[in-house]
């Protein structure tokens, strides 16, 4: 089977209704064109029917010429009887002919001369009638003459109005034809502009993912090499949970088909744990860890918040070789979780712009991309609630996220984790 070139498949993938539309617009100019020229040429070509093509008056002047021929003819004695009759045979058959007249019903509209009544003065072919009869061709003669003249004002009007209509229909076209183009500009510049807001998106999604599998991949390396040298089987046993929460993390945070939810449009896995346990793991070393004594059951989504508090934690860590104070707490029935060093601190006019992507605070112990307090305000803000940054007391930086109820996408309640 023939694969389908990639701009017939997103040319078919367009509704119906839409693609119908477009063909029409695009077709529009074409159209307007045709109707704008029928109209524009439509007098002239009238005036071209009820005027006729091509008219002359020749045959009018024919008629004044033969008439007064055979007048002529009369008045010279010299002239030959055979010679005279055959002139008022021509001029009576040219008389008796309208035929060959053109356009004869508007000529004598033009007037009061009329051709029936030159051929009957002829017929009575007397001096006198013959005379009636050359002065009444003259004035046909006369009136075909003023209907040319009146003929090619109304030529020269339909074809002035045919001009202008030409050129209106150009610049009409030509307007539309810009418009069109514009528009089409502005829908390819929405278009490139809604596909780099999506590659944006992704490779901010990646850049996220990458972050955020860091942690779980070098506890997982940790955790292999020192397995190799756990003498006890406690110690084994303990590293290979470790290994496999390590994995799990890894796997969770790479899921490729979820980037989006993960780390853009956040959606949370809702259940309800002991935050104590969740905040309690990040406990070792520098990390120093207050928890309360009763549980603190809360409906969050545990790996996101269990981010929230690895992030807070390693950016503490970065900016003071000192000890890293967590705690949990419930000051006003909701859960608080602040992170506490004893760095330098950050000056209040720079604080909010650490939540921005890729933002750094002062030089740290390590290097970063900026991308923690970032993600640790989606996941906040997710749960209904956010994370600040302040002076700590005696020095340093606190920071404080207060979670709130989430809203409910997948997951149970009720069923601790």
């Amino acid at each position: 089977m023939t694969p389908i070139p990639a701009p017939e498949r997103a040319f078919h993938r367009i509704p119906r209704g839409l693609r119908v539309r477009e063909v029409l617009l695009a077709a529009l100019p074409a159209v307007l064109t045709v109707a704008l020229l029928l109209l524009a040429t439509q007098p002239a070509y009238r005036t071209l029917i009820e005027r006729g093509s091509g008219w002359t008056p020749y045959a009018y002047q024919g008629l004044v010429q033969d008439v007064q021929a055979y007048q002529v003819a009369r008045l010279d004695p010299s002239q030959d009887p055979e010679e005279r009759q055959m002139r008022y045979e021509v001029a009576l058959s040219s008389a008796a002919n309208p035929a060959q007249f053109t356009m004869l019903d508007a000529v004598e509209a033009h007037g009061e001369a009329r051709l029936g009544r030159v051929a009957a003065l002829l017929r009575q072919n007397t001096p006198a009638s013959i005379a009636a009869a050359a002065r009444e061709a003259t004035s046909l003669n006369a009136q075909a003459g003023d209907f040319a003249n009146d003929t090619r004002v109304q030529y020269v009007r339909a074809l002035d109005s045919m001009r202008r209509a030409l050129l209106a229909t150009a610049g009409l076209t030509g307007l539309l034809s810009m418009l069109l183009t514009g528009r089409a500009l502005l829908l390819w510049r929405s278009e490139r502009e809604r596909r780099a807001r999506r590659e944006a998106r992704q490779r901010e999604a990646l850049s996220l993912a990458s972050h955020e599998l860091r942690r779980p991949l070098q506890s997982l390396l940790l955790a292999s090499d020192l397995l190799r040298q756990a003498e006890t089987p406690e110690a084994r046993q303990r590293l290979l949970a470790l290994i496999e929460d390590s994995a799990a993390q890894i796997a969770h945070r790479a899921d490729l088909t979820r980037l989006d939810d993960l780390y853009l449009d956040v959606t949370l896995r809702v259940t309800r744990p002991d935050l104590r346990v969740l905040v309690g793991r990040v406990a070792g070393g520098r990390v120093r860890a207050h928890l309360p004594v009763q549980p603190v059951l809360w409906p969050v989504d545990v790996n996101r918040v269990r981010q929230i508090v690895e992030n807070l934690v390693e950016n503490a860590l970065k900016y003071t070789s000192g000890p890293v104070e967590v705690t949990l707490s419930i000051p006003n029935g909701r859960p608080e979780i602040t992170v506490r060093d004893h760095g330098p601190g950050i000056p209040a006019g720079k604080r909010e712009r650490m939540f921005l992507p890729h933002e750094r605070g002062p030089r740290g112990l390590t290097p970063g991309q900026g991308l923690g307090l970032s993600l640790v305000r989606r996941y906040a803000r997710a749960h209904g609630g956010d994370v600040t940054l302040e002076d700590a007391p005696g020095g340093g930086t606190l920071a404080r996220v207060v979670l709130g109820e989430p809203l409910i996408l997948e997951g149970e309640l009720g069923r601790p984790a």
